[in-house]
């Protein structure tokens, strides 16, 4: 695991929350409380500045990134999948799920409760709205909504996360 300065710019991680080992966190990031930061993740705030929420799951591979002199933020409640690229998104709202290997570009907006299914690419300065669902390349919007069902099921996802991030510190160990 890699929490580092650089240039002066010094990560700030929330209370509970848990970083793994294979993670990296570096310069200008500030991370909420209760968060899960997966093996593998990059979240780079060497150029700019990168804002986390709380209670938010970056899993295995994710790469947060931002341009120099600008700022990416990341509500509070969003499940960021394996593998997936968030970069320079300008807002990323409360309680959206970002699909396992989606690509979210620069200066894109993504709505409370929308979802960016996997694999999806949503382009430059992209806005998806609120409770809307995003497909393909390049992502377009489907017809069919977030419901109270899916927000309820996502809920119950995200609270796994949390505990997960509760968990590991005491259970996660290496084997020699």
């Amino acid at each position: 695991m890699t929490i580092a300065s650089f240039e002066g710019k010094r990560p700030r991680i929330g209370e509970g929350t848990y970083v793994h080992p294979s993670a990296d966190v570096l310069g200008d990031v500030t991370i909420g409380k209760n968060c899960w930061i997966g093996p593998g993740a990059r979240i780079r705030g060497d150029y700019g500045a990168i804002l986390v929420g709380d209670c938010c799951s970056v899993e295995d591979n994710v790469v947060i990134h931002v341009r120099p002199g600008e700022q990416t933020t990341i509500g509070d409640w969003v499940t960021i999948g394996h593998g997936a690229v968030v970069h320079n998104v300008k807002m990323v709202h409360d309680y959206v799920v970002i699909g396992m290997g989606a690509v979210v570009s620069d200066w894109a907006v993504v709505g409370e409760w929308a979802v960016v299914g996997e694999g999806a690419v949503v382009r430059q300065g992209q806005e998806i709205p609120a409770e809307h669902i995003a497909v393909g390349v390049p992502a377009r919007l489907l017809e069919k909504r977030v419901g109270e069902e899916y927000k309820s099921q996502w809920t119950h996802f995200k609270k796994v996360y949390v505990d997960l991030a509760r968990r590991y510190p005491a259970g996660w160990k290496a084997v020699e």
